[in-house]
């Protein structure tokens, strides 16, 4: 939307995918949807990345998980369409049911209410070969016909970058804050940069940040060794003047409850400062 659109011509459809919706000088418009009635969702946290594999969806679960051992009642929506993750995590392959009221998420063995494209489809094997609106307009539907329940976090895994999805999510979700996920390079700095500017220009807070592959143990001597490189998230924190939440290491524990589908038993101690 050019910044040269006076009031009258700007409208929902040409704003829906314009990064300054929420701070040009034309009348602003609320695009947030509804929550399904049969919800109670008290805050709502996206998780997102500036690129992939830095281990979004391990974070997004840990976090869940931390949550749900305060006791807690939590969900999470996959908006990570063509690369949905966590019910696989957490051992999940039945369908998704559904009601005249709406679409029931599955839930796991420790509480967790998780809602993915892989709980739709018939075969979760199958690619997810959608355009960015199909796909965008399916992670709307995740809020607005899932029937979450009385949740006290919503956990929004997005998929990585800055671009359709994370921009629905921003524009259609009453998103509380969210967390980035990083990894030690050099060169996440400014990745990092791309996904606060971003959120930071939605207007919605951003909580802190979570580095992933920190370094990896040695099982014998016990040092640490830093694989990617020494980390540079306390200099990017403090640059940005947010808070660093956690550094996690290669943990072969984390490995293997992902692996054996069992996240609902995985013990996280690294993200012991996050405060959400």
């Amino acid at each position: 939307m050019a910044e040269t659109q006076n009031n009258s011509e700007c409208t929902e459809e040409s704003c829906a995918g314009c990064a300054h919706a929420d701070s040009c000088s034309s009348k602003k418009t609320d695009f947030r949807e509804p929550a399904n009635k049969y919800s109670q969702i008290k805050r709502v946290i996206g998780v997102v990345s500036g690129k992939g594999g830095v281990g979004k969806s391990l974070v997004t679960a840990s976090l869940a998980r931390k949550m749900i051992e305060k006791g807690y009642t939590v969900g999470i929506l996959d908006a990570d369409i063509t690369g949905p993750s966590i019910p696989k995590m957490y051992g999940i392959h039945d369908k998704a049911a559904g009601t005249e009221e709406g679409i029931l998420p599955c839930i796991a063995k420790d509480g967790t209410r998780i809602m993915s494209v892989n709980l739709l489809l018939e075969d979760e094997a199958m690619p997810v070969i959608w355009r960015g609106p199909i796909i965008a307009g399916v992670v709307k539907q995740f809020w607005t016909d899932v029937m979450w329940g009385d949740i006290d976090y919503l956990f929004v895994d997005m998929p990585p970058g800055t671009g359709d999805v994370p921009l629905t999510v921003f524009q259609s979700l009453p998103v509380d804050g969210v967390v980035i996920v990083t990894s030690p390079q050099e060169l996440v700095k400014m990745i990092v940069k791309k996904a606060y500017n971003m959120a930071r220009q939605m207007n919605i807070p951003v909580l802190g940040l979570v580095e992933n592959y920190s370094y990896v143990k040695c099982p014998d001597c016990g040092k640490e060794i830093r694989i990617f490189g020494e980390s540079h998230i306390d200099e990017t924190a403090s640059e940005l003047g947010i808070p660093v939440l956690g550094k996690m290491p290669i943990d072969a524990g984390l490995a293997r409850v992902v692996e054996e589908e069992k996240f609902y038993e995985a013990e996280n101690p690294y993200l012991g400062d996050a405060e959400l």
